[in-house]
């Protein structure tokens, strides 16, 4: 018999997500076949200079995940870890496109599991999105380029509002 009764599996999956892409979409979607909710989270890094405003990123994710309870959209200014367990997460979900990615991930998931005991997991990219980076976009954006086929169908980059 099963129980109703056990812990909800809750995976954050950070990053600056400017903007949020047809990789990222697919990783959310996979990644929901594995847990029960998914908190996509941006974090907040001065250091970067991003082209779309936090509030505007937040709102297009939000807006497009609109009618699935099962993920949320958040910010934060901590350290992932930190704000994982402040929400309740037990899960890190992040996604390796190359093989470039696994050794800073693998990294990142060694020390987080070390200070914190929560565990990442990692997707691969589907091979139609490895050629697909938010830094790409958005050098496509500065140029004036359409970047519908890059971003989920859905999510108009008009509705942005981008920072200037």
């Amino acid at each position: 018999m099963w129980s109703t009764d056990y812990n909800k599996r809750i995976a954050l999956f950070p990053g600056t997500f400017d903007p949020f892409t047809t990789g990222h979409e697919s990783l959310v979607k996979r990644g929901l076949a594995l847990m029960d909710e998914i908190v996509i989270s941006i974090g907040v890094n001065d250091a970067k200079k991003t082209f779309y405003s936090l509030e505007s990123r937040i709102n297009a994710i939000r807006q497009f995940y609109r009618n699935d309870p099962r993920v949320k959209v958040m910010s934060y200014d901590k350290l992932t870890i930190d704000f994982a367990k402040e929400i309740g997460a037990n899960f890190i979900l992040r996604g390796i496109r190359t093989v470039n990615d696994f050794e800073y991930e693998k990294n990142i998931a060694d020390v987080n599991r070390d200070l914190s005991g929560i565990e990442t997991f990692i997707l691969f990219t589907e091979p139609e999105h490895t050629h697909i980076s938010s830094s790409i976009v958005r050098e496509l954006l500065r140029y004036g380029k359409d970047i519908s086929r890059f971003i989920p169908k859905g999510m108009d980059p008009a509705n942005y509002n981008i920072n200037k």
